[in-house]
Protein backbone atom coordinates (compact mmCIF):
# COMPACT_ATOMS: atom_id res chain seq x y z
CA UNK A 1 0.00 0.00 0.00
CA UNK A 2 2.91 2.35 0.66
CA UNK A 3 3.97 1.93 -2.98
CA UNK A 4 0.44 2.67 -4.24
CA UNK A 5 0.17 5.78 -2.05
CA UNK A 6 3.55 6.99 -3.36
CA UNK A 7 2.33 6.35 -6.92
CA UNK A 8 -0.79 8.49 -6.35
CA UNK A 9 1.50 11.18 -4.92
CA UNK A 10 3.62 11.06 -8.09
CA UNK A 11 0.58 11.36 -10.39
CA UNK A 12 -1.45 13.99 -8.54
CA UNK A 13 1.16 16.71 -8.78
CA UNK A 14 0.50 20.03 -10.47
CA UNK A 15 2.93 19.53 -13.37
CA UNK A 16 1.70 15.99 -14.07
CA UNK A 17 -1.98 16.98 -14.05
CA UNK A 18 -1.29 19.95 -16.36
CA UNK A 19 0.66 17.60 -18.67
CA UNK A 20 -2.27 15.13 -18.77
CA UNK A 21 -4.89 17.80 -19.54
CA UNK A 22 -2.77 19.59 -22.14
CA UNK A 23 -1.71 16.38 -23.92
CA UNK A 24 -5.33 15.17 -23.88
CA UNK A 25 -6.52 18.19 -25.88
CA UNK A 26 -3.43 17.99 -28.08
CA UNK A 27 -4.03 14.29 -28.85
CA UNK A 28 -7.72 14.88 -29.55
CA UNK A 29 -6.90 17.75 -31.93
CA UNK A 30 -4.18 15.92 -33.89
CA UNK A 31 -6.21 12.70 -34.11
CA UNK A 32 -9.23 14.59 -35.48
CA UNK A 33 -7.20 16.07 -38.35
CA UNK A 34 -7.47 13.66 -41.32
CA UNK A 35 -4.18 12.04 -42.25
CA UNK A 36 -2.33 12.82 -39.00
CA UNK A 37 -1.66 9.61 -37.05
CA UNK A 38 -1.40 8.94 -33.30
CA UNK A 39 2.24 8.01 -33.89
CA UNK A 40 2.91 11.41 -35.42
CA UNK A 41 1.22 13.11 -32.45
CA UNK A 42 3.44 11.15 -30.08
CA UNK A 43 6.63 11.83 -32.07
CA UNK A 44 6.00 15.59 -32.00
CA UNK A 45 5.63 15.45 -28.20
CA UNK A 46 9.13 14.05 -27.62
CA UNK A 47 10.89 17.47 -27.63
CA UNK A 48 8.41 18.69 -24.98
CA UNK A 49 9.09 15.67 -22.72
CA UNK A 50 12.75 16.70 -22.64
CA UNK A 51 11.82 19.50 -20.20
CA UNK A 52 9.32 17.54 -18.06
CA UNK A 53 9.71 15.33 -15.01
CA UNK A 54 9.82 11.55 -15.75
CA UNK A 55 6.20 10.88 -14.72
CA UNK A 56 4.87 13.97 -16.52
CA UNK A 57 6.81 12.97 -19.67
CA UNK A 58 5.33 9.46 -19.72
CA UNK A 59 1.88 10.89 -18.92
CA UNK A 60 1.96 13.05 -22.05
CA UNK A 61 2.82 10.04 -24.26
CA UNK A 62 0.11 7.81 -22.74
CA UNK A 63 -2.66 10.42 -22.73
CA UNK A 64 -1.98 11.89 -26.17
CA UNK A 65 -1.80 8.47 -27.89
CA UNK A 66 -5.04 7.21 -26.30
CA UNK A 67 -6.90 10.41 -27.19
CA UNK A 68 -5.57 10.48 -30.76
CA UNK A 69 -6.65 6.86 -31.41
CA UNK A 70 -10.22 7.72 -30.39
CA UNK A 71 -10.28 11.15 -32.04
CA UNK A 72 -9.37 9.60 -35.39
CA UNK A 73 -12.90 8.17 -35.42
CA UNK A 74 -14.50 11.64 -35.61
CA UNK A 75 -13.63 12.51 -39.26
CA UNK A 76 -14.25 8.85 -40.12
CA UNK A 77 -17.82 9.10 -38.83
CA UNK A 78 -18.58 12.53 -40.28
CA UNK A 79 -16.53 12.65 -43.50
CA UNK A 80 -15.68 9.01 -44.27
CA UNK A 81 -12.00 9.98 -43.91
CA UNK A 82 -10.18 8.08 -41.13
CA UNK A 83 -8.23 10.43 -38.88
CA UNK A 84 -5.74 7.68 -37.95
CA UNK A 85 -4.88 4.28 -39.50
CA UNK A 86 -6.60 2.52 -36.58
CA UNK A 87 -9.90 4.17 -37.58
CA UNK A 88 -9.74 2.96 -41.19
CA UNK A 89 -11.03 -0.54 -40.35
CA UNK A 90 -14.55 0.64 -39.52
CA UNK A 91 -14.81 4.03 -41.23
CA UNK A 92 -17.37 2.80 -43.79
CA UNK A 93 -19.53 1.31 -41.02
CA UNK A 94 -19.46 4.50 -38.95
CA UNK A 95 -20.16 6.71 -41.97
CA UNK A 96 -23.09 4.46 -42.95
CA UNK A 97 -24.61 5.11 -39.50
CA UNK A 98 -24.14 8.86 -40.04
CA UNK A 99 -25.95 8.68 -43.38
CA UNK A 100 -28.83 6.93 -41.59
CA UNK A 101 -29.05 9.91 -39.20
CA UNK A 102 -27.29 8.12 -36.35
CA UNK A 103 -24.07 10.21 -36.15
CA UNK A 104 -24.48 10.66 -32.38
CA UNK A 105 -24.78 6.89 -31.86
CA UNK A 106 -21.74 6.14 -34.03
CA UNK A 107 -19.57 8.74 -32.28
CA UNK A 108 -20.88 7.61 -28.89
CA UNK A 109 -19.93 3.99 -29.66
CA UNK A 110 -16.42 5.03 -30.68
CA UNK A 111 -16.00 7.10 -27.51
CA UNK A 112 -17.61 4.81 -24.95
CA UNK A 113 -16.14 1.52 -26.10
CA UNK A 114 -12.70 3.05 -26.72
CA UNK A 115 -12.64 4.15 -23.06
CA UNK A 116 -13.80 0.73 -21.82
CA UNK A 117 -11.27 -1.01 -24.07
CA UNK A 118 -8.48 1.21 -22.77
CA UNK A 119 -9.35 0.33 -19.16
CA UNK A 120 -9.45 -3.39 -20.04
CA UNK A 121 -6.02 -3.10 -21.67
CA UNK A 122 -4.69 -1.35 -18.56
CA UNK A 123 -5.96 -4.15 -16.31
CA UNK A 124 -4.17 -6.65 -18.56
CA UNK A 125 -0.97 -4.60 -18.25
CA UNK A 126 -1.31 -4.62 -14.45
CA UNK A 127 -1.86 -8.40 -14.35
CA UNK A 128 0.45 -9.67 -17.11
CA UNK A 129 3.51 -7.44 -16.74
CA UNK A 130 4.43 -8.22 -13.09
CA UNK A 131 4.04 -11.99 -13.68
CA UNK A 132 6.22 -11.86 -16.78
CA UNK A 133 8.73 -9.65 -14.94
CA UNK A 134 9.32 -12.37 -12.34
CA UNK A 135 9.97 -14.91 -15.09
CA UNK A 136 12.13 -12.49 -17.09
CA UNK A 137 14.51 -11.94 -14.16
CA UNK A 138 15.89 -15.42 -14.83
CA UNK A 139 16.63 -14.60 -18.50
CA UNK A 140 20.27 -14.45 -19.60
CA UNK A 141 21.78 -12.79 -22.69
CA UNK A 142 20.94 -15.93 -24.73
CA UNK A 143 17.20 -15.65 -24.04
CA UNK A 144 17.26 -11.86 -24.48
CA UNK A 145 18.91 -12.26 -27.90
CA UNK A 146 16.27 -14.68 -29.16
CA UNK A 147 13.50 -12.56 -27.64
CA UNK A 148 14.74 -9.50 -29.54
CA UNK A 149 15.02 -11.54 -32.74
CA UNK A 150 11.50 -12.90 -32.25
CA UNK A 151 10.24 -9.33 -31.90
CA UNK A 152 11.94 -8.39 -35.16
CA UNK A 153 10.49 -11.40 -36.98
CA UNK A 154 6.97 -10.75 -35.66
CA UNK A 155 7.00 -7.45 -37.54
CA UNK A 156 7.05 -9.44 -40.78
CA UNK A 157 4.02 -11.52 -39.76
CA UNK A 158 1.79 -8.52 -39.08
CA UNK A 159 2.96 -6.37 -42.01
CA UNK A 160 0.18 -5.48 -44.44
CA UNK A 161 2.62 -5.35 -47.34
CA UNK A 162 4.83 -8.15 -48.66
CA UNK A 163 6.67 -10.03 -45.85
CA UNK A 164 9.83 -9.84 -47.98
CA UNK A 165 9.56 -6.04 -48.04
CA UNK A 166 8.97 -6.03 -44.28
CA UNK A 167 12.12 -8.10 -43.71
CA UNK A 168 14.10 -5.80 -46.03
CA UNK A 169 12.88 -2.72 -44.12
CA UNK A 170 13.73 -4.36 -40.79
CA UNK A 171 17.26 -5.27 -41.99
CA UNK A 172 17.69 -1.68 -43.14
CA UNK A 173 16.83 -0.52 -39.62
CA UNK A 174 19.45 -2.92 -38.19
CA UNK A 175 22.02 -1.54 -40.64
CA UNK A 176 21.30 2.03 -39.47
CA UNK A 177 22.06 1.03 -35.85
CA UNK A 178 25.52 -0.15 -36.96
CA UNK A 179 26.58 3.44 -37.70
CA UNK A 180 29.02 4.97 -35.19
CA UNK A 181 31.32 3.68 -32.46
CA UNK A 182 28.62 2.60 -29.98
CA UNK A 183 29.32 -1.10 -30.48
CA UNK A 184 31.03 -3.84 -28.41
CA UNK A 185 34.30 -3.38 -30.31
CA UNK A 186 34.30 0.42 -30.09
CA UNK A 187 35.32 0.59 -33.77
CA UNK A 188 33.95 3.36 -36.08
CA UNK A 189 31.55 1.83 -38.59
CA UNK A 190 29.96 3.44 -41.67
CA UNK A 191 31.02 6.93 -40.55
CA UNK A 192 32.72 7.81 -43.88
CA UNK A 193 35.08 10.14 -42.06
CA UNK A 194 32.26 12.26 -40.59
CA UNK A 195 32.60 13.21 -36.91
CA UNK A 196 28.82 13.74 -36.68
CA UNK A 197 28.25 10.05 -37.46
CA UNK A 198 30.63 8.82 -34.73
CA UNK A 199 27.82 9.04 -32.19
CA UNK A 200 25.51 7.04 -34.46
CA UNK A 201 21.97 7.91 -35.54
CA UNK A 202 19.77 9.11 -32.68
CA UNK A 203 16.45 7.26 -32.46
CA UNK A 204 14.29 10.34 -31.85
CA UNK A 205 15.25 12.34 -35.00
CA UNK A 206 14.78 9.18 -37.08
CA UNK A 207 11.30 8.60 -35.61
CA UNK A 208 10.24 12.22 -36.06
CA UNK A 209 11.45 12.10 -39.66
CA UNK A 210 9.76 8.89 -40.82
CA UNK A 211 6.46 9.54 -39.03
CA UNK A 212 5.96 13.31 -38.89
CA UNK A 213 7.92 14.84 -41.77
CA UNK A 214 7.01 12.01 -44.16
CA UNK A 215 3.35 12.69 -43.30
CA UNK A 216 3.80 16.35 -44.27
CA UNK A 217 5.31 15.30 -47.61
CA UNK A 218 2.47 12.84 -48.19
CA UNK A 219 -0.11 15.57 -47.60
CA UNK A 220 1.42 17.60 -50.44
CA UNK A 221 0.47 14.85 -52.90
CA UNK A 222 -3.14 14.49 -51.67
CA UNK A 223 -6.18 16.71 -51.98
CA UNK A 224 -7.60 18.53 -48.95
CA UNK A 225 -10.52 16.68 -47.29
CA UNK A 226 -14.01 18.06 -47.90
CA UNK A 227 -15.46 20.53 -45.41
CA UNK A 228 -17.65 19.07 -42.70
CA UNK A 229 -21.24 20.32 -42.62
CA UNK A 230 -22.04 22.37 -39.52
CA UNK A 231 -24.84 20.37 -37.94
CA UNK A 232 -26.03 20.21 -34.35
CA UNK A 233 -25.44 16.84 -32.66
CA UNK A 234 -27.69 15.37 -29.99
CA UNK A 235 -26.71 13.42 -26.86
CA UNK A 236 -23.48 11.51 -27.55
CA UNK A 237 -23.77 8.85 -24.83
CA UNK A 238 -27.51 8.22 -25.19
CA UNK A 239 -28.18 4.47 -25.59
CA UNK A 240 -24.58 3.38 -24.97
CA UNK A 241 -25.38 1.47 -21.78
CA UNK A 242 -28.10 -0.41 -23.67
CA UNK A 243 -25.56 -1.36 -26.37
CA UNK A 244 -23.10 -2.46 -23.66
CA UNK A 245 -25.66 -4.92 -22.31
CA UNK A 246 -26.75 -5.99 -25.80
CA UNK A 247 -23.24 -6.81 -27.13
CA UNK A 248 -21.15 -8.07 -24.17
CA UNK A 249 -19.61 -10.91 -26.20
CA UNK A 250 -18.38 -8.59 -28.97
CA UNK A 251 -16.91 -6.14 -26.47
CA UNK A 252 -15.11 -8.90 -24.52
CA UNK A 253 -13.79 -10.52 -27.70
CA UNK A 254 -12.54 -7.15 -28.95
CA UNK A 255 -10.74 -6.51 -25.67
CA UNK A 256 -9.08 -9.95 -25.71
CA UNK A 257 -7.98 -9.68 -29.35
CA UNK A 258 -6.66 -6.16 -28.75
CA UNK A 259 -4.69 -7.27 -25.69
CA UNK A 260 -3.14 -10.24 -27.52
CA UNK A 261 -2.24 -8.23 -30.63
CA UNK A 262 -0.90 -5.38 -28.50
CA UNK A 263 1.63 -7.70 -26.87
CA UNK A 264 2.94 -8.79 -30.29
CA UNK A 265 5.91 -6.59 -31.25
CA UNK A 266 5.25 -4.36 -34.24
CA UNK A 267 1.47 -4.94 -34.45
CA UNK A 268 -0.36 -2.04 -32.82
CA UNK A 269 -3.84 -0.54 -32.67
CA UNK A 270 -4.51 -0.43 -36.41
CA UNK A 271 -3.85 -4.18 -36.78
CA UNK A 272 -6.05 -4.90 -33.74
CA UNK A 273 -8.91 -2.90 -35.25
CA UNK A 274 -8.73 -4.68 -38.63
CA UNK A 275 -8.56 -8.16 -37.07
CA UNK A 276 -11.41 -7.46 -34.61
CA UNK A 277 -13.71 -6.01 -37.28
CA UNK A 278 -13.07 -9.06 -39.50
CA UNK A 279 -13.71 -11.44 -36.58
CA UNK A 280 -16.91 -9.61 -35.67
CA UNK A 281 -18.26 -10.09 -39.19
CA UNK A 282 -17.08 -13.73 -39.30
CA UNK A 283 -18.85 -14.73 -36.06
CA UNK A 284 -21.87 -12.46 -36.38
CA UNK A 285 -25.36 -13.93 -36.67
CA UNK A 286 -26.23 -11.13 -39.11
CA UNK A 287 -23.13 -10.60 -41.30
CA UNK A 288 -25.29 -9.18 -44.09
CA UNK A 289 -25.89 -6.05 -41.98
CA UNK A 290 -22.19 -5.14 -41.91
CA UNK A 291 -21.44 -2.08 -44.02
CA UNK A 292 -25.01 -0.79 -43.69
CA UNK A 293 -24.54 1.06 -40.38
CA UNK A 294 -24.62 -1.88 -37.94
CA UNK A 295 -23.08 -1.17 -34.48
CA UNK A 296 -21.75 -4.72 -33.85
CA UNK A 297 -18.44 -4.44 -35.73
CA UNK A 298 -17.97 -0.84 -34.58
CA UNK A 299 -18.20 -1.92 -30.92
CA UNK A 300 -15.72 -4.78 -31.27
CA UNK A 301 -13.12 -2.87 -33.31
CA UNK A 302 -13.43 0.28 -31.17
CA UNK A 303 -12.82 -1.70 -27.99
CA UNK A 304 -9.93 -3.58 -29.58
CA UNK A 305 -7.80 -0.68 -30.80
CA UNK A 306 -7.63 1.07 -27.42
CA UNK A 307 -7.15 -2.20 -25.51
CA UNK A 308 -4.05 -2.87 -27.61
CA UNK A 309 -2.50 0.48 -26.60
CA UNK A 310 -1.96 -0.47 -22.94
CA UNK A 311 -0.98 -4.10 -23.60
CA UNK A 312 1.60 -2.84 -26.13
CA UNK A 313 3.52 -1.47 -23.14
CA UNK A 314 4.08 -4.99 -21.73
CA UNK A 315 7.04 -5.93 -24.00
CA UNK A 316 8.24 -2.31 -23.96
CA UNK A 317 8.51 -2.13 -20.17
CA UNK A 318 9.79 -5.68 -19.68
CA UNK A 319 12.32 -6.11 -22.45
CA UNK A 320 12.63 -2.75 -24.23
CA UNK A 321 10.85 -4.31 -27.24
CA UNK A 322 8.22 -1.94 -28.72
CA UNK A 323 4.73 -3.38 -29.02
CA UNK A 324 3.95 -0.74 -31.67
CA UNK A 325 5.33 2.47 -33.13
CA UNK A 326 4.01 4.54 -30.20
CA UNK A 327 5.83 2.43 -27.61
CA UNK A 328 8.94 2.59 -29.82
CA UNK A 329 8.91 6.34 -29.20
CA UNK A 330 8.02 5.81 -25.53
CA UNK A 331 11.08 3.57 -25.04
CA UNK A 332 13.30 6.44 -26.17
CA UNK A 333 11.60 8.73 -23.63
CA UNK A 334 11.96 6.11 -20.86
CA UNK A 335 15.72 5.85 -21.47
CA UNK A 336 16.00 9.64 -21.64
CA UNK A 337 14.32 9.94 -18.22
CA UNK A 338 16.36 7.19 -16.52
CA UNK A 339 13.49 4.65 -16.44
CA UNK A 340 15.43 2.00 -18.34
CA UNK A 341 13.06 -0.78 -19.50
CA UNK A 342 13.66 -4.21 -18.00
CA UNK A 343 12.24 -6.61 -15.39
CA UNK A 344 14.17 -4.82 -12.62
CA UNK A 345 12.05 -1.70 -13.30
CA UNK A 346 9.16 -3.42 -11.49
CA UNK A 347 11.25 -3.91 -8.33
CA UNK A 348 13.59 -0.91 -8.19
CA UNK A 349 11.00 1.68 -9.29
CA UNK A 350 7.70 0.01 -8.44
CA UNK A 351 6.02 3.33 -7.56
CA UNK A 352 6.72 4.60 -11.10
CA UNK A 353 5.04 1.50 -12.54
CA UNK A 354 1.95 2.01 -10.38
CA UNK A 355 1.92 5.68 -11.42
CA UNK A 356 1.91 4.53 -15.05
CA UNK A 357 -1.13 2.28 -14.38
CA UNK A 358 -2.96 5.17 -12.69
CA UNK A 359 -2.24 7.48 -15.64
CA UNK A 360 -3.62 4.89 -18.08
CA UNK A 361 -6.87 4.55 -16.13
CA UNK A 362 -7.15 8.31 -15.57
CA UNK A 363 -6.52 9.00 -19.27
CA UNK A 364 -9.31 6.65 -20.34
CA UNK A 365 -11.74 8.08 -17.79
CA UNK A 366 -11.20 11.71 -18.83
CA UNK A 367 -11.47 10.59 -22.46
CA UNK A 368 -15.26 10.57 -22.08
CA UNK A 369 -15.87 14.23 -21.07
CA UNK A 370 -12.99 15.55 -23.18
CA UNK A 371 -14.12 13.42 -26.13
CA UNK A 372 -17.63 14.88 -25.95
CA UNK A 373 -16.15 18.40 -26.03
CA UNK A 374 -14.02 17.50 -29.07
CA UNK A 375 -17.00 16.02 -30.89
CA UNK A 376 -18.88 19.30 -30.34
CA UNK A 377 -15.89 21.24 -31.73
CA UNK A 378 -15.36 18.79 -34.60
CA UNK A 379 -16.51 21.14 -37.35
CA UNK A 380 -13.78 23.66 -36.44
CA UNK A 381 -10.95 21.15 -35.90
CA UNK A 382 -11.64 18.81 -38.83
CA UNK A 383 -12.00 21.75 -41.19
CA UNK A 384 -8.54 23.20 -40.39
CA UNK A 385 -6.72 23.74 -43.72
CA UNK A 386 -3.63 21.62 -44.31
CA UNK A 387 -1.82 24.68 -45.66
CA UNK A 388 -1.94 26.10 -42.12
CA UNK A 389 -1.28 22.89 -40.17
CA UNK A 390 1.64 21.36 -42.10
CA UNK A 391 4.11 24.31 -41.83
CA UNK A 392 3.60 24.31 -38.06
CA UNK A 393 4.34 20.58 -37.92
CA UNK A 394 7.54 21.10 -39.94
CA UNK A 395 8.70 23.77 -37.48
CA UNK A 396 8.00 21.42 -34.55
CA UNK A 397 10.00 18.67 -36.27
CA UNK A 398 13.05 20.89 -36.81
CA UNK A 399 13.04 22.71 -33.47
CA UNK A 400 12.27 19.52 -31.52
CA UNK A 401 15.10 17.53 -33.10
CA UNK A 402 17.52 20.42 -32.58
CA UNK A 403 16.63 20.71 -28.87
CA UNK A 404 16.62 17.00 -27.98
CA UNK A 405 19.99 16.41 -29.66
CA UNK A 406 21.79 19.00 -27.54
CA UNK A 407 21.38 21.90 -30.00
CA UNK A 408 23.04 19.90 -32.76
CA UNK A 409 22.13 20.93 -36.31
CA UNK A 410 23.04 17.43 -37.55
CA UNK A 411 19.85 16.12 -35.91
CA UNK A 412 17.78 18.44 -38.11
CA UNK A 413 19.51 17.02 -41.21
CA UNK A 414 18.70 13.52 -39.88
CA UNK A 415 15.02 14.45 -39.62
CA UNK A 416 15.06 15.74 -43.19
CA UNK A 417 16.84 12.63 -44.51
CA UNK A 418 14.57 10.16 -42.72
CA UNK A 419 11.48 12.15 -43.72
CA UNK A 420 12.37 11.80 -47.41
CA UNK A 421 13.45 8.20 -46.89
CA UNK A 422 10.23 7.26 -45.07
CA UNK A 423 8.11 8.93 -47.75
CA UNK A 424 9.88 6.99 -50.55
CA UNK A 425 9.63 3.71 -48.60
CA UNK A 426 5.88 4.00 -48.05
CA UNK A 427 5.29 5.01 -51.67
CA UNK A 428 6.96 1.74 -52.72
CA UNK A 429 5.19 -0.49 -50.18
CA UNK A 430 8.00 -0.87 -47.62
CA UNK A 431 6.61 -0.57 -44.05
CA UNK A 432 8.46 2.09 -42.08
CA UNK A 433 7.28 0.48 -38.82
CA UNK A 434 9.50 -2.54 -39.54
CA UNK A 435 12.49 -0.25 -40.12
CA UNK A 436 11.78 1.61 -36.87
CA UNK A 437 11.65 -1.71 -35.03
CA UNK A 438 15.12 -2.50 -36.41
CA UNK A 439 16.48 0.92 -35.36
CA UNK A 440 15.09 0.65 -31.82
CA UNK A 441 16.16 -2.95 -31.20
CA UNK A 442 19.40 -3.19 -33.20
CA UNK A 443 21.65 -2.33 -30.25
CA UNK A 444 19.87 -4.85 -28.02
CA UNK A 445 20.33 -7.63 -30.59
CA UNK A 446 24.02 -6.93 -31.18
CA UNK A 447 25.02 -6.46 -27.54
CA UNK A 448 23.26 -9.63 -26.37
CA UNK A 449 24.70 -11.63 -29.28
CA UNK A 450 28.31 -10.49 -28.74
CA UNK A 451 28.08 -10.85 -24.93
CA UNK A 452 26.71 -14.38 -25.32
CA UNK A 453 29.54 -15.36 -27.69
CA UNK A 454 32.12 -14.00 -25.23
CA UNK A 455 30.56 -15.98 -22.38
CA UNK A 456 30.48 -19.20 -24.43
CA UNK A 457 34.00 -18.69 -25.83
CA UNK A 458 32.65 -18.42 -29.39
CA UNK A 459 30.36 -21.47 -29.19
CA UNK A 460 26.80 -21.18 -30.55
CA UNK A 461 25.52 -24.27 -28.71
CA UNK A 462 24.30 -22.36 -25.61
CA UNK A 463 21.94 -20.43 -27.90
CA UNK A 464 20.06 -23.70 -28.50
CA UNK A 465 20.68 -26.09 -25.59
CA UNK A 466 19.01 -23.98 -22.86
CA UNK A 467 15.27 -24.86 -22.54
CA UNK A 468 13.75 -21.35 -22.82
CA UNK A 469 16.35 -20.26 -25.36
CA UNK A 470 15.62 -23.24 -27.62
CA UNK A 471 11.86 -22.55 -27.55
CA UNK A 472 12.39 -18.88 -28.45
CA UNK A 473 14.82 -19.90 -31.22
CA UNK A 474 12.24 -22.30 -32.70
CA UNK A 475 9.57 -19.57 -32.63
CA UNK A 476 11.97 -17.09 -34.28
CA UNK A 477 12.82 -19.48 -37.14
CA UNK A 478 9.13 -20.30 -37.59
CA UNK A 479 8.34 -16.57 -37.94
CA UNK A 480 11.27 -16.14 -40.35
CA UNK A 481 10.24 -19.07 -42.57
CA UNK A 482 6.51 -18.26 -42.54
CA UNK A 483 6.73 -15.97 -45.63
CA UNK A 484 8.53 -18.76 -47.53
CA UNK A 485 5.82 -21.22 -46.51
CA UNK A 486 3.06 -18.82 -47.57
CA UNK A 487 4.73 -18.16 -50.94
CA UNK A 488 5.19 -21.91 -51.57
CA UNK A 489 1.57 -22.66 -50.65
CA UNK A 490 0.24 -19.93 -52.97
CA UNK A 491 2.53 -21.14 -55.77
CA UNK A 492 1.33 -24.74 -55.40
CA UNK A 493 -2.31 -23.61 -55.40
CA UNK A 494 -1.75 -21.56 -58.55
CA UNK A 495 -0.04 -24.48 -60.24
CA UNK A 496 -2.83 -26.92 -59.34
CA UNK A 497 -5.41 -24.49 -60.77
CA UNK A 498 -3.37 -24.18 -63.98
CA UNK A 499 -3.18 -27.99 -64.30
CA UNK A 500 -6.91 -28.35 -63.65
CA UNK A 501 -7.68 -25.74 -66.32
Amino acid sequence: MDTVIKAFGLVFQFDVMIAIVASAFYGLTVGALPGLSATMATALLVPVTFYLSPIAAIATIITASAMAIFSGDIPGCLLRIPGTPASAAYTDEAYAMTRKGQAETALGICLWFSALGGIAGTLSLMLIAPLLAEMALSFSTYENFWLAMLGLMCSTLVARSSPIKAIAAMLLGLLITCIGIDNPGGVPRFTFGSTDLLGGIEVIPALVGVFALAEVMRSLTERDPPKIENRKLGSILKGQWKLTKEYPKQQTRGNIVGIIIGVLPGAGADMAAWVSYAMSKRFSKTPEKFGTGHPEGLIEAGASNNASLASGWVPALLFGIPGDTITAIAIGVLYMKGLNPGPSLFTTQAESMYALYIIFILGNIIMIPFGIIMIRLASKVVGAPRSAVMPVIMIFCAVGAFATAGNNLFAVWCVAFFGIFGFVMEKNGYPVAAMVLGIVMGTMVEQNFVTSLIKSDGSVLPFFDRPVSSVLAAMTFAALLWPVFSWTRDWLKGRSRAVAA
